[in-house]
């Protein structure tokens, strides 16, 4: 089977994207690889795809617990054996998924970089075959990138104590070229195929704005996004709950997410945004990391990101479906206070030592200082972004908010002679609210007592303080002015401020003219390929029978299918399952679960254009003998997980601990007690008959009872699995 083959097969789609191809055909070959690859680019497929055609086991290192979830459900549903080892699981169920992995029931094994160098999975890798190791969000490893991780640090060592070395890749979204050689050297690759794929996506609008007023500038951009699904990013958990709340109290659907919230709350309202209950969630840059959903619209950040790096990765989880989003972000000078406080204030930031720590928030000074001038840039936004990566734009991007700013440029020569004689004067000592104070002869205390007044530059502007403020940043973005990258920045002459001094060379800059009302106006970007290509009435019915079988089978819309595969049915408008098996991301069981059903609408759309959406057919025979069975009794929550790996493959609705008790309860097998006060559930005659046990242990100094399940027992429970799933 090619790699093709496979990627049709699993995957359903016929083609690779750009970049894909290259890469699974370099790993194939054995070399060594790293890619650089925007969010939505695929990268997942890049080593997923050589996973399932080499011999032995592949290894994923990823830093995201929601992530691994996502991935193995995905890939379970796809029929592709994978695992997933990280601190969501219990001991005992570790143990359970390398005792399987020891017997090559696993294709794929996601793990969390510290586990690597616990005892238990450290002789298990030493024994396995791992023919392949992915390294998934790999900058983790470079105290360069934006999200250094310590316990990246230590996979080489990992790899160093494998008994056979297995190929090696490595993986990320955004990574400057200082970042990439540190992949490359931190990880040891070896000659390594390196492709870096475009990181521009065409359908996202970028636009920046300074509105007095945030909040009514959000209002204003959701007024017409009834139906539209999107990410509101915050800087604070008190900012996040503040706009959640007035949000709510305006009617939106609205959730929130920041690590204040207890875990049951955030994967409750992370499941609400998945499964569409939620319209908006508003979140701190906690959520996202691993959200593969396809449909979201825009992305609003309501503070600036402290670097580009986080920014265009959260702005990049818009318009994953190909289509135009929206990306907007509202900026004011409290930001950079704000995130400022946050970079000294990190308490979760690990430093070994006090210079270390010293360079890395002078280099995250440097990367705010970056994110700055972004806000303030009057230049195409895009290719900012692009040349901050070190990817060259040869014209402008049309799509963006400055470039389609009409806003003539002006001279401002002599504001700038001004401004530099001021700083000059002042011997470059200063910060921009100083410089300002003093030109527009503040009387301030401070201005007074460091005798600022005495300068021959003291008060000889009018300007408000906000055109001198933008004035004064167009001058560091044209390197009139330099800003400096310290805890308390100050103002320095450029190189280019003596042309300007003393040369006579002429200023030009672009300042807003804009009224409270334009800053609040969002252009909608460009017409949605959807209504301008396929039949929009064809188009909705899809989307209705999608949320039909998705609220009845508890999963998500765009797991059933993306948005993107509804445009294919429409413009392949497929009415045999032959065709149908031809529509981008239809694989063979999807195929079989929901290709007649989505065939008959479109056959009745075209023949009549009369449309009506029906139930579901009956899901295909499920084998529940293939659900997994332990010869030693074991608890209730790993049968669940066993019974999950099966149903997720037919897009079931998945069964918990809780609701496999409710259901033994129901039958009589299992009893509520109360003892010292506190509520167990133990098993009855015909429970302890069918193979149900209970013990008494003490765990974290408290007494408690666990329930074990023998192999009858377990065998009685995985064989009414579907009458689990509909017991309420």
């Amino acid at each position: 089977m090619t790699a093709l083959d496979t990627l049709k097969k699993y995957f359903g789609y016929s083609a690779f994207l750009v970049g894909q191809e290259e890469l699974i055909n370099a790993i194939l070959n054995r070399n060594d690889v790293l890619g650089v690859m925007p969010t939505g680019s695929g990268k997942s497929i890049c080593f997923q795809v050589p996973g399932l055609m080499l011999q032995g086991i592949t290894l994923i290192i990823s830093p995201l617990i929601s992530l691994m979830k996502d991935q193995v459900n995905a890939l379970t549903q796809a029929g592709i054996p994978a695992a997933y080892i990280n601190s969501s699981l219990s001991l005992s169920q570790i143990d359970i998924v390398l005792q399987r992995a020891k017997n090559n029931a696993y294709k794929l094994i996601y793990v969390a970089p510290e586990r690597l160098q616990m005892d238990g999975f450290l002789r298990f890798a030493k024994s396995a075959q791992i023919s392949l190791l992915a390294v998934d969000e790999a900058h983790c490893i470079s105290q360069w990138g934006h999200d250094f991780r310590p316990s990246y640090a230590r996979i080489p060592e990992f790899i160093y104590q494998l008994s056979n070395r297995p190929i090696l890749t490595a993986f990320t979204a955004t990574a400057t070229d200082k970042v990439q050689r540190d992949i490359v050297n931190l990880l040891n690759l070896n000659s390594p195929f390196v492709l870096i794929t475009s990181i521009n996506r065409p359908n996202l609008y970028f636009e920046v704005q300074k509105p007095k007023d945030k909040y009514a500038a959000l209002i204003h951009f959701l007024k017409d996004k009834k139906y539209q699904t999107g990410i509101v990013y915050c800087s604070t958990r008190d900012t996040v709950e503040k706009v959640c709340e007035k949000l709510v109290a305006n009617g939106y659907k609205a959730s929130r997410y920041h690590a204040g919230l207890s875990d049951v709350e955030r994967h409750q309202n992370q499941d609400d945004f998945l499964y569409d209950r939620a319209q908006i969630m508003v979140a701190t840059n906690a959520f996202g990391m691993g959200i593969d959903k396809s449909n979201v619209s825009f992305i609003i950040h309501y503070n600036m990101p402290k670097d580009m790096e986080s920014y265009y990765q959260e702005a990049g989880r818009s318009g994953r479906d190909g289509e135009p989003a929206n990306c907007i972000l509202l900026f004011s000078g409290q930001d950079v206070r704000t995130n400022m406080w946050l970079i000294e204030n990190d308490e979760q930031a690990q430093y070994p030592d006090r210079a270390t720590e010293e360079i890395l928030k002078e280099r995250s000074r440097k990367r705010l200082r970056e994110m700055t001038f972004y806000c303030e840039t009057k230049e195409c936004l895009r290719e900012y972004i692009l040349k901050y990566f070190g990817e060259i734009m040869q014209d402008r991007c049309e799509n963006c908010a400055n470039c389609g700013d009409a806003t003539p440029m002006i001279e401002a020569t002599i504001d700038a002679q001004k401004i530099l004689s001021c700083v000059y004067r002042m011997k470059e000592r200063f910060g921009i609210t100083i410089i300002i104070e003093t030109l527009r002869g503040s009387k301030s205390e401070k201005i007074l007592k460091l005798g600022l007044d005495k300068l021959s530059t003291y008060g000889i502007c009018e300007k408000s303080e906000s055109e001198l403020r933008e004035i004064i940043n167009q001058l560091i973005l044209s390197n009139y002015l330099v800003k400096t990258d310290e805890l308390y920045p100050v103002i320095k002459l450029g190189k280019k401020s003596s042309d300007v001094l003393w040369n006579k060379e002429k200023v030009f800059i672009k300042l807003s003219t804009k009224t409270e009302d334009d800053k609040i106006r969002v252009r909608s970007g460009k017409k949605s390929s959807v209504l301008r290509a396929v039949d929009q009435k064809l188009f909705d019915v899809l989307k209705k029978q999608r949320l039909k079988i998705a609220n009845e089978l508890k999963v998500p819309a765009f797991i059933i299918f993306p948005d993107s595969s509804l445009v294919d049915m429409c413009l392949k408008l497929p009415t045999t399952k032959e065709a149908f098996a031809d529509v981008s991301g239809v694989g063979q069981i999807k195929i079989e679960r929901f290709g007649e059903i989505f065939i008959t609408i479109i056959s009745e759309f075209l023949q009549n254009d009369e449309i009506s959406v029906e139930t579901p057919p009956n899901p295909k025979e499920i084998n529940l003998s293939e659900i997994e069975i332990s010869s030693e009794p074991t608890t209730v929550s790993i049968i669940a997980d066993r019974i999950n790996c099966l149903l997720m493959r037919y897009a079931y609705e998945k069964v918990s601990g809780v609701r496999i008790n409710d259901w033994l309860i129901s039958k009589g097998y299992l009893q509520t007690t109360t003892e010292n006060g506190k509520k167990y559930k133990i098993p009855t005659d015909e429970g302890t008959k069918l193979g149900i046990t209970n013990e008494k242990r003490e765990i974290r100094g408290e007494n408690t009872q666990i329930i074990f399940f023998d192999i009858k027992a377990q065998q009685f429970i995985t064989q009414n699995s579907l009458e689990i799933v509909k017991n309420r």
